[in-house]
């Protein structure tokens, strides 16, 4: 059965087409039900199934990832995936700026002389 109130604020639910964006890459737009009052979007079953399809496509999925903070003499060490390290397309020596967004949140920035 379809939608017609929002589960969130009770406004109305419409369909249509939305951007789905993921790692600040769109991948398309996709049919949602969308709140048009507090802007809440649902995707069925089926249509995040597609989605799922094309982030693995694109080589989106499985991006996040948990890792240890290590040592290296008297500093510490953050370790990257391989599947990360490729989508960023970084390597080895190359600069970042590092900053805190606050306490419990880092910004790393691949340094702009690249982009």
């Amino acid at each position: 059965m379809k939608r017609t109130k929002c589960d969130e604020c009770g406004g109305r639910i419409i369909t249509k087409r939305v951007d789905y964006i993921i790692y600040g890459m769109n991948i398309g737009k996709f049919q949602a039900e969308v709140c048009n009052k507090c802007g809440e979007v649902c995707f069925d079953e089926d249509v995040s199934r597609e989605i799922t399809k094309k982030t693995k496509e694109l080589g989106l999925w499985g991006l996040e990832t948990r890792t240890r903070i290590g040592a290296a003499g008297s500093t510490l060490d953050i370790r990257l995936s391989k599947k990360l390290i490729d989508f960023l397309k970084i390597k080895k020596g190359e600069e970042v700026n590092i900053y805190p967004e606050d306490k419990h949140k880092l910004i790393i920035e691949i340094n702009s002389a690249r982009k």
